[in-house]
């Protein structure tokens, strides 16, 4: 039996420098929570979680709002 061929649908627009923004903001949260409440000193790389979900976070919103070719 041959399979019917459908074309590919369009794709869905979406508001990518919002998503980034808010996942980004919340590993901001994150950060600043901990360091008001300081973890344990075998837990601090909790700390260094939530500096690079920022840092990857601004990085991602740099490559959203670049020009794309």
């Amino acid at each position: 039996m041959k399979q019917q061929w459908h074309p590919n649908p369009e794709p869905i627009k979406t508001n990518d420098m919002a998503a980034v923004a808010v996942g980004t903001a919340l590993w901001a949260v994150a950060l600043v929570v901990l360091l008001i409440f300081r973890p344990a000193p075998e837990n601090e790389w909790w700390l260094w979680t939530c500096a690079t979900g920022v840092g990857f976070g601004f990085l991602g919103m740099w490559l959203v709002r670049r020009p794309r070719t």
